[in-house]
């Protein structure tokens, strides 16, 4: 099984970082489900930005802790947005 972090550009702009199994499928609940985050709810509709493939779920979640310490700044560069 492959896992996926990823970030997401929320309506309102700003920048949401997860990981999954499947890519498709959570972009559609943080979008249209009550199994979406919290946070991306309230900033429908989001839009997938970026995202790195791993092989564990381990790797995957070191990467994503690594993601959202990043500044605003330096995720936009990343994704291409600057």
């Amino acid at each position: 099984m492959n896992w996926h972090v990823y970030i997401l550009t929320c309506a309102d702009g700003t920048l949401y970082t997860g990981c999954t199994t499947d890519l498709l499928r959570r972009t559609q609940e943080h979008n249209q489900s009550d199994k979406g985050a919290k946070y991306t709810k309230a900033r429908r509709p989001v839009t997938l930005a970026y995202s790195e493939q791993f092989q564990t779920r381990s790797e995957a979640s070191k990467r994503e802790a690594e993601l959202k310490k990043l500044s605003r700044k330096e995720k936009l560069t990343l994704i291409g947005a600057l």
